[in-house]
């Protein structure tokens, strides 16, 4: 009987693993370069860490379990919270800005869809105690320079950035008690994904004065940052808002990347958390889910035991960017070739243990180096060679019995004779 793969997970074939290493490696080099440190946890934690965070209801979405001592535990969901114990740990010693990223492989019992599995992996960026705009427009430039550098121009992606802090000022200007804001930030973040009608008939239910309801329907239709300082009288912190959200803007424009970014007032993010600046990142078409997002979330970690810190961050998936990376042809002509440094071939059978020396000695030197297992006739050796796009190959003969090589590049098909000890003393490892 055949078992297949759990519903929602992946295989990872060969060909899957190195389109995953090439995006988690870029991941990893471009947060090195913007000044990141990685770090990790383990996949389980404690359920109540995840219920602290997101709620009770957080339990259908994530898998859960008992230990064979009766705590619940939770396999990891999303790592913001493990960032948060960790760094509570050791927040009297860890020097500021922290700044971390990790790359953790994550689960949510989520229904299977395209972009949306049961298992992925996430690029999580995090700067922890800088009380400044600057760091929001640090970490969307980090999640760009990767973007960017895979191939991704303004006209494929776009940053859609707003304000939760601004958007609560105005919302409680309007009317709406702040006790009253966590469920109606749920029902706006619907307002991108619902027909028009859809959306008003929620709204309606969750603001049942018509007169506040009008309002909001205005306030979410507005297109620019100055739109909204002309439609209503603003606070003095939906002021302070309006201007942090001008200032990040020109930031953006100082790091050359303001050219992918718009403001957004749509853009309120469903978890609780978020506290300031938020954003999403989108193909340009929305015709996929969020490649990723993230934003200010200045009391998470007060909320996990720790003290009153700022902090902003955002995550990328696997999934989303994966596809779009693919329909765009990104992916392919950019994935390293698999090609060994050597091929080590022999004329005779008698000789392939002196290939198996050959090649020991390769791969001591830091070379890829292959070998034919049946040790065949030498042109199917060679053509094997070719077949792995080795880049030389390295052919024992009769002149083996003289202290000597062929050595055959593959790609010109120039062939030369070397002495085996000069070319061993010469060696150097090939650049990847």
């Amino acid at each position: 009987m055949k078992i297949p793969p759990v519903k929602g997970m992946r295989d990872f074939y060969p060909a899957d693993m190195a389109v995953r290493n090439w995006m988690i490696d870029g991941w990893k080099r471009i947060s090195l370069r913007n000044g990141f440190e990685e770090y990790d946890g383990p996949i389980f934690e404690y359920l109540k860490m995840f219920q602290i965070k997101s709620g009770g209801e957080i339990v259908e979405q994530l898998f859960s379990l008992k230990d064979r001592g009766g705590r619940e535990l939770a396999i990891r969901p999303e790592i913001t919270p493990t960032l948060a114990r960790m760094i509570n740990q050791q927040i009297s010693s860890l020097p500021r800005p922290i700044k971390w990223f990790s790359v953790p492989r994550l689960c949510r019992a989520e229904r299977p869809q395209r972009g949306r599995l049961r298992e992925f992996f996430q690029w999580n960026v995090d700067i922890i105690g800088v009380d400044d705009v600057l760091a929001d427009a640090e970490t969307i430039f980090c999640a760009l320079d990767y973007l960017q550098e895979v191939g991704l121009t303004p006209n494929d992606i776009v940053v859609k950035i707003s304000s939760r802090k601004m958007l609560a000022a105005i919302l409680e200007s309007i009317g709406i008690p702040q006790g009253e804001l966590e469920p109606l930030y749920a029902v706006l973040d619907k307002r991108s994904r619902l027909p028009q009608e859809a959306f008003e008939e929620i709204l309606a239910k969750q603001v049942g004065d018509e007169n506040k309801r009008n309002k909001i329907m205005k306030l979410m239709a507005v297109e620019s940052i100055e739109q909204i300082s002309s439609l209503l009288e603003l606070s003095k912190t939906a002021q302070e808002s309006v201007d942090e959200l001008g200032r990040l803007f020109e930031l953006l424009d100082i790091m050359g990347v303001g050219d992918y970014c718009v403001f957004d007032i749509g853009i309120v993010r469903g978890l609780a958390y978020y506290t300031g600046i938020v954003y999403e990142i989108y193909d340009k078409g929305s015709e996929l889910r969020a490649i990723g997002g993230g934003g200010r979330y200045d009391d998470l970690l007060k909320q996990f035991g720790g003290p009153d810190i700022p902090a902003t961050g955002f995550g990328i998936g696997d999934c989303i960017l994966g596809i779009l990376l693919e329909e765009k042809g990104l992916v392919k002509k950019q994935l390293p070739i698999r090609q060994p440094d050597y091929f080590v071939a022999t004329t005779d059978k008698q000789l392939f243990q002196k290939a198996i020396e050959i090649m020991t000695k390769l791969r001591r030197a830091g070379l890829a180096a292959n070998f034919d297992y049946k040790s065949t006739n030498l042109s199917k050796q060679l053509k094997q060679a070719s077949a792995q796009k080795a880049q030389k190959c390295i052919i024992i003969g009769e002149e083996f019995n003289n202290n000597q090589l062929v050595v055959k590049d593959m790609a010109t098909g120039e062939q030369k004779l070397v002495d085996i000890n000069k070319f061993f003393a010469e060696l150097k490892p090939q650049s990847k």
